[in-house]
C-alpha cells in the first residue's frame, strides 16, 4: 500500500515482540542527513520503545545510499547484530543518477536478504522531491524509521521462532 495511504507510524504497539535480547545494527547514509537524521532517531528511539537496550544498537555511517549495501553486508558478517536497518535518501535530480542508485541499492538489499542469515531491513526512501522525503522522515506521513525498526524486531522474532521449531 503507498505510503499516501498509511502513516509509517502508525501501528499496533501490542503486536510487536519485545526487543530486550535482540541486537540491531543501523547502517545510515550521511548523504542527506537532513533526512536520514531523523530516520536514525525515529529507528533508535522505537528500538528503545520494545525494549532494546544502547548497547544493543549498533550505529555506523556510510557515505551515501549506494554504501548501504556493503555496510550492511559488513556488518551482517560481523556476527555482533540479529538484523540491519539500512537507512537512506534519495531525490530525484535532473540525471538519471537517481536511478542507478535506486536499482543498485534496491537490488542490493534484496540480495543480501535472498542470500544472508540475517534480515536487512530497506529502510531508503526514494522520493521526486525533498518535500516528500521530510513528509517521510517525521512529518505528515510519520517516520519510515520507525516502520523499520518494527520490521526489524518481527524479522528477528520470526527467525527465532524458525530455529525454535
Amino acid at each position: 500500500m503507498a505510503t499516501a495511504y498509511h502513516n509509517l507510524s502508525d501501528y499496533d504497539f501490542n503486536s510487536v515482540p519485545s526487543a530486550e535480547n535482540m541486537r540491531f545494527g543501523i547502517v545510515v547514509s550521511e548523504w542527506n542527513s537532513n533526512i536520514t537524521g531523523p530516520l536514525l532517531e525515529g529507528a533508535v528511539n522505537t528500538l528503545k520503545k520494545h525494549g532494546a537496550k544502547d548497547e544493543n544498537i549498533l550505529v555506523q555511517t556510510v557515505p551515501g545510499s549506494f554504501e548501504l549495501t556493503f555496510g550492511s553486508a559488513q556488518m551482517a558478517k560481523s556476527g555482533k547484530v540479529d538484523a540491519v536497518i539500512a537507512i537512506g535518501c534519495v531525490v530525484r535530480g535532473d540525471t538519471p543518477h537517481f536511478d542507478y542508485v535506486c536499482a543498485g541499492t534496491t537490488q542490493g538489499i534484496a540480495q543480501l536478504n535472498a542470500s544472508g542469515d540475517i534480515p536487512i531491513v530497506y529502510g531508503l526512501i526514494t522520493t521526486n522531491t525533498m518535500q516528500q522525503a521530510e513528509d517521510r522522515a517525521g512529518g505528515i506521513l510519520g517516520n519510515k524509521g520507525d516502520e523499520g525498526a518494527i520490521t526489524a524486531i518481527k524479522m528477528v522474532d520470526f527467525k527465532h521462532k524458525l530455529n525454535d521449531f
